[in-house]
């Protein structure tokens, strides 16, 4: 498969700058891989695809407070840090991405918040945006990590063109986050509402939970034409003995196991045995899927409507059949779907 294949013509307002009103009242779009049927649904409808013993797993990894804005020392230009993630607890060492790079190097000091309340050093460069910060904070831990989230702001992606509200820190996150890492949501999961799932869950709908610390580099641009040439970032994963005793005995019953999303679908995909069952895992994982590829665990997934020349539009392809899934697109732009992160969704069965 070529980068080329996934272009597709996107009219800037199909890309939702806001959540539905409510989670679990956005559009859904049912594709029918055997039939090539497609069905237009509200996403609560969900319920009416799966029966008692059936499992959804649910990536629980929660967002946090990732994008901060400081002032450079003397100059007190003002620079974008981003949290990746945190390489050194005693240390308060972070891996961070700067922007404007250039203006930064090791040896400068940030300051952040009113009274410069936290203040970070550079200390290595380790690529041409990333940086290591070493934030130089007397207090304890617990309250170091306080201040630095209360200064951090929810890192909406950037093609969601608008200011971060305060509703956004509630909604871009899913009511079943838990294990706080990532930088941006799992966003298939956040169609679910506690009052969904309380349905699903009395249908007798089964529920696993794995995790998943999303990175950046689901937004990633893809800059070889060949696919088999990208790389991806590498990314934590952990699936507990208990997920994978429901999802193995979903497939030994021959239950559907329906994926939450692309980050379930990576992380299902990538701790799996040779007899195709799924094997607890507790590690990272760069797994970059596209067609053709054989699904071994889910045989169901729910995702959202991706963006063009996305590594995420590029595994929902290998899932649905590249051609139904670009016709879908088709109809679903005809339709006036909505796409990206705070957009609609669609079920593949």
């Amino acid at each position: 498969m070529k980068l080329s294949q996934y272009k597709y013509n996107l009219p800037e307002e199909l890309i939702a700058k806001y959540p539905s009103e409510n989670r679990d009242e956005s559009r859904l779009m049912v594709l029918h891989r055997d039939t090539k049927e497609i069905e237009h649904k509200t996403f609560k409808d969900i319920i009416d695809y799966f029966e008692d013993k059936d499992v959804m797993v649910f990536n629980d990894t929660k967002v946090f407070p990732a994008r901060l804005y400081g002032n450079k020392e003397k100059t007190g230009a003002e620079i974008e840090v981003f949290l990746l993630r945190e390489l050194n607890r005693e240390q308060r060492l972070w891996d961070v991405l700067v922007d404007p790079a250039r203006k930064i190097r090791i040896g400068n000091k940030l300051y952040f918040g009113e009274n410069d309340i936290l203040v970070a050093e550079v200390i290595d460069n380790t690529t041409s945006r990333g940086r290591t910060l070493r934030f130089l904070y007397d207090g304890d831990y617990e309250e170091f990590k306080k201040t630095l989230f209360q200064l951090g702001e929810t890192p909406l992606p950037k093609f969601i063109k608008r200011d971060v509200q305060p509703e956004d820190r509630e909604r871009y996150q899913t009511v079943f986050a838990k294990h706080e890492g990532a930088v941006a949501a799992p966003t298939a999961g956040m169609h679910f509402s506690r009052e969904l799932l309380k349905r699903l869950e009395i249908k007798g709908i089964e529920f696993g939970y794995i995790t998943l610390h999303v990175g950046l580099g689901n937004f990633r641009t893809v800059d070889v034409e060949d696919l088999t040439k990208h790389k991806m970032d590498s990314e934590r994963i952990v699936i507990l003995d208990q997920v994978v005793r429901i999802v193995n005995g979903a497939k030994e019953r021959k239950n559907n196991v329906c994926a939450v999303g692309t980050t379930v679908m990576r992380t299902l995909e990538s701790s799996v045995s040779t007899t195709g069952y799924l094997k607890p895992f507790d590690g990272w994982t760069n797994k970059f899927i596209f067609p053709p590829y054989e699904f071994s665990v889910p045989n169901r997934m729910v995702s959202n409507f991706h963006l063009p020349y996305s590594t995420l539009l590029m595994m929902v392809s290998a899932f649905s059949g590249y051609d139904f899934l670009m016709e879908t697109y088709k109809i679903a732009i005809k339709e006036k779907y909505r796409f990206g992160t705070y957009g609609d969704a669609m079920l593949i069965i």
